[in-house]
């Protein structure tokens, strides 16, 4: 290891960890990638982050990435809590309210190009974490 190694009480490490991970991959037009991010919060973030029969937000943490190569893709990944909690979130009837909410918003035409139907989703997972604190 070159350097020397900081003290502890500046970074966490998290192992032995089995939380799901989602990702999603979206395109559109490059120009409205900033409102795509911005409604997807107001919609979806919130409204899977606060969804009815939960104690507290389901999960741990959802970023949202671009790739300044790939102009007007949207990358969004969910570390869930629980395979249980991220079902309960993906229940049809949520997914179909959010939906609808996020299309009356945003009136853009996007695609998803890679989602809960592709086989990794459901079997990629999050085992350990450093975290600078």
């Amino acid at each position: 290891m070159v350097g020397s190694v900081p003290e502890a009480d500046h970074y966490t490490y998290d192992a032995g960890e089995r939380r799901p991970v989602e990702v999603l991959v979206f395109a559109m037009a490059p120009e409205h990638v900033d409102e795509f991010v911005r409604i997807d919060h107001e919609i979806w973030t919130l409204g899977e982050a606060f969804v009815d029969g939960t104690q507290r937000i389901p999960f741990l943490s959802k970023e949202v990435l671009l790739d300044d190569r790939r102009p007007g893709e949207v990358t969004i990944v969910f570390v869930w809590e629980s395979l249980a909690m991220w079902q309960h979130v993906g229940e049809t009837s949520t997914q179909k309210r959010l939906q609808a909410s996020f299309d009356a918003a945003f009136t853009h035409p996007y695609t998803l190009v890679r989602g809960p139907d592709d086989e990794a989703n459901a079997g990629v997972h999050r085992i350990t974490r450093f975290e600078r604190t």
